[in-house]
């Protein structure tokens, strides 16, 4: 009997990448929690700030789309290892600087970065997946959501006993990339993961290596589902804190509750997330989970009160943590002899839903109401389930047809 169980080298890689996503997590919500912190620092008006912050998602999108074309001549896991030290080290440099060139290059360098290490990590991720056989992308954002509350936790202790941004980020830097560097040493990309994986699954992938190609009419839904999301989940973390409060009238200190409950929920939806697409299928949990994001920004509109609209973003958070990781993972079952430059592209509309949905809800909630602002994102959520079939398995003969890559159902 052929033994099923997946080799020690793929579950180091899955150890390892694990690891990344974790790091990730948390230099990003370092940076982000801190950011009225690096205004003071650098004394930049309120009407620049935005100017700043827009150009890291912008940037990041120009890293993802190098990144799809570095991949052909490179390992996504060399890329991964190379640039996640350049990630915290521009998070080090950003808060260390003194003139305001300096943060302006730092964000410019941690943009490119991040948009190839994004990239990276979620390439590595749908390999190993497939060589799995299983589902396990759910597991490494979960990684992502756990280094997100513990960055948010550091950050806010620094914030706290009042720390200097360097004195804050030069220990956290001085653990983060040696822990990455190491960890670096076992990732498995799409050649590793083909080598590693006893049960034949690679092999069927590598046949179609080389004649593959990524096509966006496919693609485009699956990009609109990954825009939606991160609109949904860009409303939460700009805007829960000022709903609750000015909204909901809720305390100044309760307010700063509803995105922690977020990410809390996210990691607890995304920790056994996983089962659910093993036992009820991708197509059943991504509707399932749209409906509980729709329900949640509902609530949301609707809530009388502070407590209610708590609830709401609990709902959220259980309902999108599914979105995003899942989408990855179809990308690489559509595309599997292309899914490192599949997985680049729908990356990039990670960035266009993080543009799109702040600013978004912040001017329909200056001219209308805020409470009407959440039905966009609660709509544009909604529509996913019209998209959840092409999260299923391939139809038998995929690949026939002129107009779809050239590509077979291997998961």
């Amino acid at each position: 009997m052929t033994d099923s169980r997946p080799s020690r080298r793929l579950r180091q890689g899955r150890a390892s990448l694990a690891i990344s996503f974790f790091v990730q997590g948390a230099v990003f919500a370092l940076l982000v929690t801190r950011i009225p912190a690096l205004q003071d620092r650098y004394g930049i008006p309120d009407g620049l700030l935005p100017l700043f912050l827009a150009a890291v998602p912008v940037l990041a999108g120009a890293g993802s789309v190098g990144t799809e074309h570095l991949v052909k001549r490179t390992r996504p896991g060399l890329v991964l290892r190379l640039v996640q030290p350049v990630v915290s080290l521009a998070l080090l440099a950003a808060g260390s600087g003194t003139a305001v060139w300096q943060l302006a290059l730092a964000l410019a360098v941690f943009g490119l970065a991040v948009g190839a290490l994004d990239a990276s990590m979620n390439m590595l991720g749908v390999s190993l997946q497939r060589a799995y056989g299983r589902s396990i992308m759910l597991g490494f954002h979960a990684a992502y959501s756990l280094g997100g509350i513990t960055g948010a936790s550091l950050a806010w202790a620094g914030a706290h006993w009042d720390l200097p941004l360097p004195t804050l980020y030069a220990p956290l830097v001085a653990v983060l990339v040696p822990a990455a560097l190491i960890a670096g040493r076992w990732y498995v990309d799409q050649r590793g993961a083909q080598r590693a994986d006893r049960a034949g699954r690679a092999d069927r992938a590598e046949a179609v290596q080389g004649g593959a190609v990524v096509s966006m009419r496919p693609l485009l839904p699956l990009c609109l589902v990954m825009a939606f999301a991160y609109i949904g989940d860009s409303t939460v973390s700009n805007w829960s804190a000022k709903y609750l409060e000015d909204v909901l009238q809720g305390s100044e200190q309760l307010a700063t509750v509803p995105y922690n409950v977020y990410m809390v929920t996210t990691l607890l939806g995304r920790s056994f997330g996983d089962l659910g697409v093993r036992r009820f299928g991708a197509v059943a949990v991504v509707r399932a989970g749209a409906l509980l994001a729709g329900g949640g920004f509902a609530v949301v509109a609707a809530a009388p009160g502070a407590w209610a609209g708590m609830g709401g973003f609990t709902l959220l958070g259980l309902g999108l943590c599914v979105l995003v990781p899942q989408t990855f993972a179809a990308a690489g079952r559509l595309f599997p002899g292309a899914s490192d430059a599949a997985v680049a592209r729908l990356n990039i509309f990670n960035y266009v839903g993080f543009l799109v949905g702040s600013p978004l809800v912040g001017a329909l909630g200056g001219v209308w109401s805020y409470r009407a602002a959440m039905l966009v994102p609660m709509a544009l959520v909604l529509v996913t389930i019209r998209y959840a079939r092409s999260f299923g398995p391939l139809p038998a003969g995929y690949g026939d047809g002129h107009e779809r890559p050239r590509t077979v159902d291997v998961g």
